[in-house]
């Protein structure tokens, strides 16, 4: 389990290839990787994909926090953000926005995602923090999310043993087991996608 203290890449990293060995930390990668524990739910009703007023922001951050709070993350929530640079090296603040919604993430790693063209290549810098969990901490992450201003965004408790990837227009949880996953599917029916593959 991580805590404050100990939040360093070494330690992150251990805990993520002991919980999800199949897969790397690409966001989008986890429901391939586990799609008989994963889940889709979208944010607003009717998929709607962007919030235009206050209103439906209130609805966006109500179905995340009502999903996190049912998930439960224990005292901390872990929050992984990612920048793209187009070489290994760390650019500071070569994203913003990112820099502005999650100030006190330091780097965690450095992930290589093979191109199609071999001759460019897209690196994933990924950060890591812990906030104390309440609802409403991580409301500039979600809305910049729900904008489209960030991406790549990975949340979880302390201990890894769920992943919550919200994105513009939903989120998708993928839960310890299959059994959990079909409870947390089935509360919040009316959340889900009409297409059959769940998308």
């Amino acid at each position: 389990m991580l805590t404050n203290g100990d939040l360093d890449p070494r330690t992150l990293s251990r805990l993520w290839e002991q919980q999800w060995p199949e897969c790397p930390p690409f966001a989008h990668w986890l429901r391939g990787h586990y799609p008989d524990r994963w889940v889709r739910f979208h944010s607003l009703p009717e998929s709607k994909r962007y919030p235009d007023n206050e209103a439906e922001y209130a609805v966006v951050l109500d179905r995340h926090y009502t999903l996190l709070s049912e998930l439960d993350p224990g005292a901390d929530l872990l929050i992984i953000t990612a920048d793209w640079t187009n070489t290994a090296a760390i650019t500071p603040h070569r994203w913003p926005r990112r820099s502005q919604v999650a100030p006190s993430a330091r780097h965690w790693q450095t992930l290589i995602e093979e191109p199609d063209d071999p001759d460019f290549h897209a690196y994933t810098q990924l950060y890591a923090e812990l906030r104390p969990w309440c609802p409403g901490i991580v409301d500039t992450v979600l809305r910049a999310v729900a904008d489209d201003e960030i991406g790549g965004v990975i949340l979880g408790p302390s201990d890894l043993r769920w992943l919550y990837h919200p994105y513009d227009g939903g989120t998708d949880v993928i839960l310890p087991t299959c059994s959990e996953r079909d409870a947390l599917r089935e509360r919040h029916r009316t959340w889900l996608s009409n297409h059959p593959s769940g998308y």
